[in-house]
């Protein structure tokens, strides 16, 4: 595949603005032209002015939105388009379905640029890949539950901190512990 502009353009769907912000940032200083996006109307008007090669798209928007229904969108807009579905909630179904809807891989958070980048680049798949038993950490789980929660609250700490059943200023301190960039 040869590096045109078309090709280079990437368009991310996070929710998550902060994050969105920071991949974006990263891509950019690989070459990519960058466009963001928080949910399906967003992407919706941004393919009405251009047609990316490369998209990142979060598995769980805000409210009733999904990112495979945002897949589905992409891919009928391009079928050649590189799509990389990330999220924090990952399951074979969901992995299975984005796949079927287009998606050329599918990346459990947290997921780097090369971890994404190189996502684009085994678009075709392959019997080659290592095993592991390698499983997710129990810290790792803890953070994806209380950035899930504090999602669903709008970001109010006080609520998270209810729901999970935790000191409001415990919650604080673990968030403070591990930025959100």
């Amino acid at each position: 595949m040869t590096e045109t502009g078309a090709e280079r353009q990437l368009l991310i769907v996070e929710d998550d603005d902060a994050f969105a912000r920071t991949l974006g940032r990263s891509f950019e200083r690989r070459g990519y032209a960058v466009a963001l996006a928080s949910n399906l109307a967003d992407v919706e008007a941004l393919l009405a002015t251009s047609s990316p090669g490369y998209a990142v798209v979060d598995l769980k928007l805000n409210g009733e939105a999904s990112g495979l229904a945002c897949v589905q969108m992409l891919h009928r807009h391009n079928a050649e388009m590189l799509i990389v579905v990330l999220t924090g909630f990952a399951s074979i179904a969901t992995a299975v379905e984005a796949i079927k809807l287009g998606a050329c891989h599918y990346l459990a958070k947290p997921s780097n640029t090369d971890d994404i980048e190189a996502a684009f680049g085994r678009a075709t798949g392959t019997t080659e890949v290592e095993l592991t038993n390698r499983s997710t950490s129990i810290k790792t789980l803890e953070w994806e539950r209380i950035h899930e929660t504090l999602a669903e609250t709008g970001f109010n700490i006080s609520e998270t901190a209810r729901r999970l059943g935790m000191h409001r200023r415990t919650l604080a301190r673990k968030l403070g512990k591990q930025q959100v960039k």
